[in-house]
C-alpha cells in the first residue's frame, strides 16, 4: 500500500507472523485487515481471545470482525467496545469471555491511530529508538464495564518508521524458565526488536516479525506455551516494478508501448515472447534464450533482455504465478521456475503496473483448449485481486 502526501510518496509495509502451540489446530489470535479503496484508509486489528485452542479463536475472530466493522463505519472506539464486549457469549458458568483487541488505522496522510484493549502495548520505532507518542485514556461506556480502558495514541507517521505489535504470546514468553520467571517481558522484546533495526535498518517488515517470534519460540524452548503474534508496519520508499503481457491491439502502437516501457524507472519483466520479440526491435535489442533445464520442461525456458530481469512464456505462466499467489504464505519457499522466479519480484516491490496488451495470440485459439487460456485478462484480474487484498501491493492495469 502506498500513499502519497505533501508530493512525498511512502509506501506501508505489512506483514504478520503467527506460532500456536503445539497440539493445537487453531491459532487463539487473530488477524484482520480492511483497505478502503475510496476512503485510501486502512485497518489492521489483531485480538487474542482468553486462553488457546478452538474456543479462543472464536472469540478472537468474533472481536476482530466486529472491530473491523465499526472502526470501517467510524464508531466512536469506547461504543465499540461496548458493542463488541456486550456480545461475547457468556460461558455456562456465568464467567465473562472476553478477547484483547489492537486496532490500527492508517490514513492515506499518513496519520495513524492505535487503539489497545488489554494487549501489550505497540512499538513505534523511529530514528533508531522508541517514540512515545500523548497516550489517552478512553472509559469503556456501560456500567457492566466499569475499569475497563482503551489506551489511544495518534501521530503522523514519517519515511523509516516501523510499529510492531504484539500478542501476550511474545512478552510473556519464557514464562517459568529459569532465564525469565516472569517472562520475557514488553522492555526485553522492545529492546530486541529496537536492536535488530539498529543492526539491519532496511530490515523487512517479514524478516523482523519472524525474528520476534523466532524469539519468543527460543524463549519457550521451542514449544510455545501460548498462542504469539507479531505484526510489524514499515513506512519506507516505495520500490516500483513493470509487468508486460500481450501486445498492444494496433501494430501502430508498438511505438508509443516501447516508449511507455522504455521509461520506466524500476525493475521490469515480460511475459510473452510475441511481446518480447516487439519490444526487441523497437529498442534495438537482441532476446537471449536461457538454456532449457530438466525440470522445467512444462514451460517454455526463460529469455533476457538488456534492461529487463527476465522474458517468460505467456498465459501459461500467468497461469502458475497466479496459483502461486493464491495458496502463497509464510511457510513456502520458491524455487527458480520463471512462475516462481516473477512471484518473488512481484513480492519484493510495491508498486507495480501491468500492462496488458489486448491483441490475439492465435496461437491460443484451440476450442480444446482451457477458456483461460484465451482470457489473458482474467488471469491478469485474478493476480491483481490477490496482490491489492492479500499482500496490500498498490497495482495499476493499463489495456493497451
Amino acid at each position: 500500500m502506498t500513499m502519497t502526501s505533501n508530493n512525498e510518496e511512502i509506501h506501508v509495509e505489512i506483514d504478520v507472523q503467527q506460532k500456536r502451540p503445539k497440539g493445537e489446530i487453531a491459532c487463539g489470535d487473530v488477524f484482520q485487515s480492511d483497505v478502503s479503496r475510496e476512503e485510501g484508509r486502512t485497518i489492521l486489528v489483531m485480538s487474542d481471545g482468553i486462553g488457546h485452542g478452538i474456543k479462543a479463536s472464536v472469540l478472537a475472530t468474533l472481536t476482530a470482525t466486529m472491530a473491523v466493522k465499526y472502526t470501517r463505519f467510524h464508531t466512536k472506539p469506547e461504543v465499540a467496545a461496548r458493542i463488541i464486549m456486550n456480545a461475547l457469549p457468556k460461558s455456562s458458568d456465568g464467567k465473562e469471555n472476553y478477547a484483547t483487541f489492537t486496532i490500527i488505522e492508517i490514513e492515506p496522510d499518513h496519520k495513524v491511530r492505535i487503539i489497545n484493549y488489554d494487549n501489550p502495548r505497540v512499538l513505534i520505532v523511529r530514528n533508531g529508538k522508541s517514540y512515545f507518542p500523548k497516550e489517552i485514556e478512553q472509559n469503556v461506556r456501560g456500567e457492566e464495564n466499569f475499569g475497563k480502558i482503551l489506551r489511544v495514541r495518534e501521530f503522523t507517521a514519517l519515511k523509516e518508521d516501523r510499529l510492531v505489535f504484539v500478542s501476550d504470546g511474545i512478552t510473556q514468553s519464557g514464562m517459568g524458565t529459569s532465564q525469565f520467571v516472569m517472562g520475557w517481558g514488553w522492555n526485553r522484546f522492545e529492546e530486541f526488536t529496537v536492536g535488530q533495526i539498529n543492526r539491519m535498518p532496511d530490515i523487512s517488515a517479514t524478516k523482523l516479525a519472524r525474528k520476534v517470534l523466532n524469539q519468543a519460540a527460543m524463549n519457550d524452548n521451542f514449544s510455545m506455551m501460548d498462542d504469539a503474534t507479531c505484526g510489524v508496519i514499515y513506512f519506507r520508499e516505495p520500490r516500483k516494478f513493470m509487468l508486460i503481457t500481450g501486445p498492444p491491439f494496433y501494430k501502430i502502437k508498438d511505438f508509443d508501448f516501447v516508449g511507455r516501457i522504455k521509461n520506466f524507472q524500476g525493475k521490469k519483466i515480460i511475459c510473452g515472447g510475441t511481446t518480447a520479440e516487439i519490444i526487441a526491435r523497437e529498442l534495438g535489442l537482441e532476446v537471449k534464450i536461457q538454456h532449457i533445464r530438466k525440470d522445467a520442461a512444462a514451460l517454455p525456458p526463460v529469455a533476457h533482455m538488456q534492461g529487463f530481469e527476465l522474458i517468460s512464456e505467456g498465459i501459461l505462466t500467468l497461469r502458475n504465478v497466479e496459483e502461486i499467489l493464491e495458496s502463497y504464505d509464510s511457510e513456502i519457499r520458491l524455487g527458480d521456475s520463471p512462475p516462481e522466479e516473477i512471484v518473488k519480484l512481484l513480492l519484493q516491490h510495491d508498486v507495480i503496473d501491468i500492462i496488458v496488451g489486448t491483441r490475439i495470440n492465435w496461437a491460443h485459439q484451440d476450442p480444446e483448449q482451457p477458456i483461460e487460456l484465451e482470457l489473458r485478462k482474467y488471469v491478469v484480474k485474478r493476480i491483481v485481486h490477490i496482490l491489492r487484498n492479500k499482500f496490500f501491493k498498490q497495482v495499476m492495469v493499463e489495456y493497451i
